[in-house]
């Protein structure tokens, strides 16, 4: 049998690394120590793996999860073998952590490894108008993996105050203290408004990734948008 299909660039690839970028949308994990990944994120495995539903952990947790918008349903991935993760066709990067933390939007998160450390932080000046009330915030040694709809663009925060649309942002530093700001005026809002109510502002020694298409969550000030595309979040800091 003869095909593009079978050309290289589309088998799998052979690699003893851990996480890698099977092809710009989809992840590949070679597991041993378990991960943890979004649920439904698993498009395809090999070997003797299962899939259990990951509790909160802490009572804390819990109580962040029950109130958070933006809860993330997490599932543990453990056995021996190969998964294979993507989630709307979205581009994937990777964040290998030393010690250090990162904060994640949780509509961008796809897997990481399950020795890190993870918690739902609630952001500064929010309110029930705004959404994206609640991230993420990932720490401790291993990798993170994420996806973003289409290629991403890193800001430095550290120069000038960053505004970045709350369905746009993918991450960003764990140090940065974002706050939720409202662009919004009683002149536009009589005239129908601007479509960019609410954003988050950013502004110190740290980045923010964004990604050029906006999560439709029904905030005001989101076009909606999901679609994806390819690569390793590490490359966009050289």
């Amino acid at each position: 049998m003869q095909s593009e299909l079978f050309a290289q660039a589309n088998l799998e690839k052979q690699t003893t690394e851990r996480f890698v970028v099977q092809n710009p949308q989809m992840l590949r994990v070679s597991l041993g120590s378990d991960v943890l990944a979004v649920k439904g994120a698993m498009v395809a495995y090999q070997g003797a793996v299962t899939f259990n539903h990951e509790s909160a952990g802490s009572m804390g947790r819990l109580l962040k999860k029950a109130v958070s918008g933006d809860d993330v349903p997490l599932m543990r991935v453990a056995g021996q073998g190969e998964v294979f993760f993507a989630d709307t066709a979205g581009f994937v990067f990777l964040v290998h952590l030393d010690g250090d933390s990162l904060s994640v939007s949780g509509h961008n998160l796809l897997a990481f490894d399950a020795s890190l450390n993870w918690d739902i932080k609630r952001l500064k000046g929010a309110n029930m108008m705004a959404g994206g009330l609640f991230n993420m915030e990932l720490s401790g040694t291993g990798t993170v993996a994420l996806h973003a709809v289409g290629q991403p663009v890193v800001l430095d925060c550290s120069q000038q105050p960053t505004h970045v649309d709350v369905n746009a942002a993918v991450a960003w530093s764990s140090a940065l203290q974002p706050q939720v700001v409202n662009s919004m005026n009683m002149k536009s809002m009589l005239r129908g408004g601007s479509g960019e109510a609410f954003q988050y502002r950013y502004h110190g020694q740290g980045f923010v990734v964004v990604q050029p298409s906006e999560w439709d969550s029904g905030v005001s000030g989101s076009s909606g948008g999901s679609s994806g595309g390819g690569g390793i979040l590490g490359d966009l800091f050289n």
